[in-house]
C-alpha cells in the first residue's frame, strides 16, 4: 500500500489503480484485526477462511493493474522517466504478490485441513503447495496441451512437441528429472513460453502444411536445471528485445474488454515480465535469445 503511494500521481488517479489499492486496504484491515485476538481453534479456522477470501478478493489484481496502465498510457504521453518508475514499482509491487500468495496457499493448504499431504500427480506428497519430486516433464506437457488449445482456437493449428532430457555426465541418470518445485509457478512460465512460441510459429509459417515442432530440452547440471524452449517462428529483430520484458509493451495487439475474462494468448505485455519474476523468486532466471529469420530460445534457470 505504501509502495502504491509512491507511484506517479497520473497513475495513482487511474481508476483500475484505485480499484486494486481499494483491495489491500480492506485485506489489510480484515488481517490486522488478528494481530490481538486469542489463539483458539475456532480463531485459526477463521483466520484461514479469511486467507481464502483474501487470495481470492486478489485474484485479477495483475490484468486489474495492466488495465491501469493501459487507462494510464490512453489518457496521458508517458516519459521515459515515468515509464522507468512504474517498471520498477511494478517488478517490486508483482515479486511481492507472488510471496504473499505462495504464503496463503501455503498456510491455507497446510492448516485449512483439506488438503494435507494430497497426493499430487502420480501420487507424489506435497507439501503444500510445494512437490517435493516435481516431475518436469510432466508439468510441461500439461503447460503445451493448454497453450495448444487455444492455439488451436486462434489458428486452427497448432505445432507439435519435441522433449529432450539430459543430465550433466557426473550425475545419475534418474527416471526423469525431479526438483523441489512449486509446480504451479513452473507451469504459469512455461504456458506463457508457449504461448508466445506459438503464436511466432503460426504467425511466420503462414501459409504451410506443417508447422516446424517447439522443441524443449531438460538439461540437469550441478547447480541449476535448464529447460530450453526453442522455436522456429522467425526470431526477433535485437531492437525490440530489450523491450520484452517491459510492463508497457506488447508485440501483441491489446486485448479488448470484452475479453477480461477470458484467456487472451496475447496481448497485455505482462506474460514474460512475471514469468522472469516467478523464476526469479527461487534464485532462478528467464534468458531469450533470437536469430531474426531463425527462431527463439527460452532458457528457463531453476536452482537445485
Amino acid at each position: 500500500m505504501k509502495e502504491i503511494a509512491l507511484l506517479p500521481e497520473n497513475l495513482i488517479r487511474m481508476p483500475s489503480v484505485n480499484l486494486v489499492n481499494d483491495w489491500y486496504m480492506r485485506s489489510f484491515q480484515e488481517i490486522i484485526e488478528f494481530e490481538k485476538t486469542d489463539i483458539t481453534p475456532k480463531t485459526l479456522e477463521y483466520f484461514c477462511n479469511s486467507l481464502v477470501k483474501i487470495r481470492n478478493r486478489h485474484t485479477d489484481v495483475v490484468e486489474t493493474m495492466a488495465q491501469g496502465v493501459l487507462e494510464l498510457k490512453e489518457s496521458h504521453d508517458v516519459d521515459y522517466h515515468t515509464e522507468n518508475s512504474i517498471q520498477y514499482f511494478l517488478d517490486r509491487f508483482y515479486m511481492s504478490r507472488i510471496s504473499i500468495r505462495m504464503l496463503i496457499n501455503q498456510h491455507t493448504l497446510l492448516f485449512g485441513g483439506t488438503l494435507e499431504n494430497a497426493p499430487g500427480p502420480k501420487g507424489n506428497k506435497y507439501i503444500g503447495c510445494i512437490d517435493p519430486q516435481c516431475d518436469i516433464v510432466s508439468v510441461i506437457k500439461d503447460a503445451y496441451e493448454n497453450a495448444r488449445f487455444l492455439c488451436d482456437q486462434y489458428y486452427l493449428d497448432s505445432p507439435a512437441l519435441i522433449i529432450n532430457e539430459s543430465s550433466h555426465h557426473d550425475l545419475e541418470p534418474e527416471h526423469g528429472i525431479k526438483i523441489v518445485y512449486v509446480p504451479s509457478h513452473l507451469y504459469h512460465m512455461l504456458f506463457e513460453l508457449f504461448k508466445n512460441s506459438m503464436r511466432a510459429v503460426m504467425e511466420y509459417h503462414a501459409c504451410v502444411d506443417k508447422y516446424p515442432p517447439i522443441t524443449v530440452t531438460v538439461s540437469k547440471g550441478k547447480e541449476d536445471i535448464c529447460l530450453k524452449m526453442s522455436d522456429k517462428g522467425g526470431g526477433l529483430p535485437r531492437s525490440t528485445m530489450e523491450h520484452l520484458f517491459k510492463y508497457m509493451y506488447s508485440t501483441a495487439p491489446q486485448p479488448s474488454k470484452a475479453d477480461a475474462h477470458t484467456v487472451p494468448l496475447a496481448g497485455y505485455g505482462y506474460g514474460l515480465p512475471i514469468s522472469r519474476l516467478y523464476a526469479r523468486y527461487f534464485h532462478g532466471d528467464i534468458v531469450l535469445l533470437t536469430c531474426e529469420g531463425d527462431g527463439t530460445d527460452a532458457v528457463i534457470y531453476m536452482k537445485i
